[in-house]
């Protein structure tokens, strides 16, 4: 059934929302979130200042989290092919990634940060995060290398992830000063 869904949702996409005018925006946004690059470099900038150097340590463990816990362990452990390998006429608009689909790396990680984001920054801040890791979900629908389950599991995991890693800078954070 959940696969039913994924599939015409996709179909969907590709018959009706797919477009010249935002094709090339849709596969910008989704490079992105490649590798967690954007995410990466907020982080780092982040860490060039004081006042925000703790959201960019915690984003980074979020994305290091996102790494073991989705693209090394679950992909691998759950296998689930991409949708384009499944789905007869689906057309992938970008390379096809050569890792498993579920859950998505893009939203994940996405997620993860822009969580970290919007609970350790000026909300307005962290509203815009939130925005682009959206975009970013959307955008590996649109392409067509992920299903929206993957995409739904990504997003869920990840502000996980993002939360867990702010709970554990918490924690040292408290040993800290325990210490201290």
């Amino acid at each position: 059934m959940i696969f039913a869904l994924d599939s015409a949702i996709l179909m969907w996409i590709q018959e009706f929302v797919r477009n010249d005018a935002l094709t090339p925006f849709f596969v910008a946004v989704t490079r992105l979130g490649d590798k967690g690059f954007i995410w990466i470099l907020i982080s780092l900038l982040l860490l060039c200042f004081k006042r925000t150097r703790e959201a960019g340590v915690t984003a980074i463990l979020a994305l290091l989290l996102c790494l073991l816990v989705i693209n090394l362990t679950l992909k691998n452990l759950i296998a689930r092919p991409r949708p384009f390998d499944m789905i007869e006429g689906l057309i992938p608009l970008i390379e096809r990634p050569g890792d498993f689909s579920f859950p998505s790396g893009h939203s994940a990680s996405s997620f993860a940060a822009a969580v970290v984001f919007f609970r350790k920054l000026p909300r307005r801040e962290g509203f815009w995060g939130l925005l682009l890791a959206a975009l970013i979900g959307i955008s590996r629908l649109y392409v067509g290398v992920h299903y929206p389950s993957d995409v739904l599991a990504g997003i869920a995991l990840g502000a996980g992830l993002g939360y867990l890693s702010q709970r554990i800078g918490a924690c040292i954070a408290e040993r800290r000063q325990q210490v201290l």
